[in-house]
Order: structure tokens, then sequence, then C-alpha cells
């Protein structure tokens, strides 16, 4: 016999919500549940990537290169919504592992172009299959109606631009 699932409370719609402060409840804000979703999500990670040096964003970040080819940082900025700063960061770490290269762009030499090294492209492929193992452990739980459901609501939620 299974154990009962815990109750939870009806999330309420903003409109809903009461105006007191003493009845806002941190612990169903969509903030907080997102930041618990993905600290799940950065722990089964860890415990499954194939490489324990590797993060999840420095993974994106190796993938991104093998699919648009040499970047410049602007470029993996966009591409891995990462801020400049923190990708600065990850492209120090993924170089000196000689992951990646960095040469200088030869149309605008301030720009530094990010390129795989043959380790990179080993590490990735390596990878692959632990990152598909490590989408469906932060999945488990969901049926597939829930899986095609959160994925569908997490990218419209990012294809939209925050508000003012």
């Amino acid at each position: 016999m299974s154990a009962p699932e815990p109750t939870r409370k009806p999330f309420p719609m903003p409109s809903d919500q009461p105006e007191t402060t003493t009845d806002y409840d941190f612990s169903e804000q969509i903030g907080h549940l997102l930041r618990k979703a993905y600290q799940r999500h950065v722990a089964i990670f860890q415990r499954n990537a194939c490489d324990p040096q590797l993060t999840g964003v420095q993974f994106v970040t190796l993938c991104a290169v093998r699919d648009r080819g040499p970047s410049s940082l602007t470029q993996l900025v966009q591409a891995t919504a990462v801020d400049q700063a923190t990708i600065r960061g990850i492209i120090e770490r993924l170089k000196a592992r000689d992951l990646i290269t960095l040469a200088s762009d030869p149309e605008d030499r301030r720009k530094v172009v990010v390129n795989l090294t043959d380790a990179g492209r080993t590490l990735i492929e390596d990878m692959v299959p632990h990152a598909r193992r490590i989408t469906e452990l932060t999945l488990d739980g969901l049926n597939p109606a829930e899986r095609l459901a959160i994925l569908f609501l997490l990218r419209k939620m990012n294809e939209q631009e925050p508000p003012e």
C-alpha cells in the first residue's frame, strides 16, 4: 500500500490572492517553486553527469558551440541565456580544462571566438546519454501529458519578454 500524497492547497490565481501580507505563502509562489525544481535538477545533474567537474551550464555552453560552430561570447550569451560576466567565467574554466580554444576574430581583433577541442567534442558525445537520463530523472513522477505540459509552459514563459 503506497503512502498517501501530501495535501496541497490549490494554487490561488493572482486575482484570488488576499491583499494582506500575512496571507502571503512564499512556498506557493512561482519563483520559489521554479527555484526548488531547478535545485532538484542541478542535484540530479551533478549525481548523473559522466564528468563530476562538469556543470549543467558548462555542458549547455559546449553544446551551443557544437551546434553553432565557432562563436563569440555575445553569441554564446544569446544562445545560452547566461549573462556576460558568467559566460566569461564558464569560458575560462572550459579553457583551463582544454575543452575549448579561444582565438581573436580575424575581422574584429577585439572579439574572442570560442571553438571546441577534440576533448570538448568527446566530452559532449560521452555526456549526451547521461543528459538524456538526467532529463528523464528530472521529469520522473510526471505522466506523459504532464511532461508535455510543463515543457510547453516553460517554453511559452521563456519566449516572452520580461514585463517592465
